[in-house]
């Protein structure tokens, strides 16, 4: 039977990160391992990659730049993403906006949005550079025995079909089946509403403002991406729906599906131009009860799935990365790594940033949906009040950039 330290189920944008941070920050006699069931390409595999109107995006916080900056990856990133300069804050029909500008605090942006499928070739491509981390794939790992240091996993589609670690970390998505093999139960709460993503173009350029737009059914964000090849303006949508219609504005022929958005949205671009593939998924909130036990952590959309509002979820999920692995590179060593009182200190270091972000991501949604006069000219007043209290408005830039949590005080 094989001997392995670290296991990590799931090779998506988290896992490769973790797996990318684990080899930076640990000792190299430590043998880390990434399985995942697709197959990934080989080192130069992925073709050059365009900017698409039918791409999905995600927004990294200034957090997550610093993280990447740390593991010395930043650079290999920066290529196709987009600075975020100005975020655009209001509540449709009301007076309530306030404008977020990262030159008010000196930063280069205030965030950035890259289109997943740049930032996860990215990744893979540094971890073949990098040469220390094993790779498997496609495989899975099928089944896990609890031992008493560490865990037996099962594993199928590789030459081995058992092996021994120290620690293994759930990072196999939302539906995770490990997280379900193991017994570890889930808190979810639905939404009721679903959201529409797509690519739009405008006629105007963003000049890399970001805009989230609070409505009566949910919130529409709309984030800046690099212009596609033929020189198309582009931001990418997140639209907050009720199920129903949702489902209408995915199925609708294209000029109703931009009269619909642009008549929520308004002129602040232009006239909307063209809309890329549109997809539809339901929002659910959903915390496992356990993320640690004894050789085990669970991560990622495994551990917690948000509310899109803000585009916090990969963003908590990455400070997640930087203190585990802080966390176990303080162990005393490698048979160490699955110690169950190792793995809580790093939850209960971790625990904070994650309910104020999970807590947070779960009430704006609703406090801007009531049409309640008092309350909505109480959040208005307080929209509109961060403008005039810069001290109020820094901390809240400093929160919604993850900087508080990750305890930083150079920004």
């Amino acid at each position: 039977m094989e001997q392995r330290d670290i296991v990590i189920a799931g090779g998506g944008m988290v896992g490769v990160s973790l797996a990318l941070q684990l080899a930076f920050s640990l000792p190299e006699n430590i043998r880390i391992t990434l399985v995942e069931s697709f197959a990934l390409p080989g080192p130069g595999g992925a073709p050059e990659y365009h900017p698409s109107f039918d791409a999905r995006s995600t927004a990294l916080s200034f957090s997550s730049q610093k993280i990447y900056q740390a593991m010395g990856i930043w650079p290999e990133l920066e290529r196709w993403l987009c600075p975020i300069n100005t975020i655009h804050v209001s509540n449709r029909g009301h007076f309530g906006s306030t404008v977020l500008r990262a030159q008010d605090y000196q930063w280069p942006a205030l965030g950035h949005v890259v289109e997943n499928a740049w930032l996860g070739n990215a990744l893979l491509q540094a971890l073949h550079r990098q040469g220390r981390v094993e790779l498997m794939s496609p495989a899975k790992v099928s089944a896990v025995t609890p031992l008493p240091r560490g865990v037996e996993l099962a594993l199928e589609g590789s030459g081995s079909k058992r092996t021994r670690a120290q620690l293994l970390i759930v990072a196999d998505g939302v539906d995770s089946g490990l997280r379900e093999s193991l017994g570890m139960a889930v808190r979810s709460k639905s939404y009721g509403q679903h959201a529409v993503i797509a690519n739009v173009a405008f006629a105007s350029p963003h000049k890399g403002c970001a805009f989230e737009r609070f409505t009566r059914h949910g919130p529409l964000a709309l984030l800046p991406l690099l212009p596609a090849r033929s020189g198309e303006h582009r931001s990418a949508l997140v639209w907050t729906l009720l199920p129903e219609r949702a489902e209408q504005l995915v199925a609708c022929e294209e000029e109703e599906f931009l009269r619909a958005l642009q008549a929520a949205f308004g002129y602040r671009l232009g006239r909307m131009r063209q809309v890329g593939k549109r997809l539809t998924y339901p929002l659910t909130l959903l915390q496992s009860r356990e993320q640690v036990r004894q050789g085990v952590v669970v991560m990622g959309n495994a551990a917690h799935t948000l509310h899109p509002v803000a585009g916090q979820g990969f963003n908590l999920a990455l400070r997640d990365v930087a203190q585990l692995a802080a966390t176990l590179a303080g162990a005393a060593g490698p048979d160490n790594l699955g110690e169950l009182r190792l793995l809580q200190r790093y939850h209960r270091r971790q625990l904070q940033d994650q309910q104020r972000t999970i807590a947070a991501s779960d009430i704006l949604p609703q406090l801007f949906s009531h049409s309640d006069p008092l309350l909505t000219l109480a959040r208005d007043t307080a929209l509109s009040g961060l403008d005039i209290t810069p001290f109020l408005k820094r901390g809240f830039v400093r929160y919604a950039a993850g900087l508080a949590a990750l305890g930083d005080a150079r920004d």
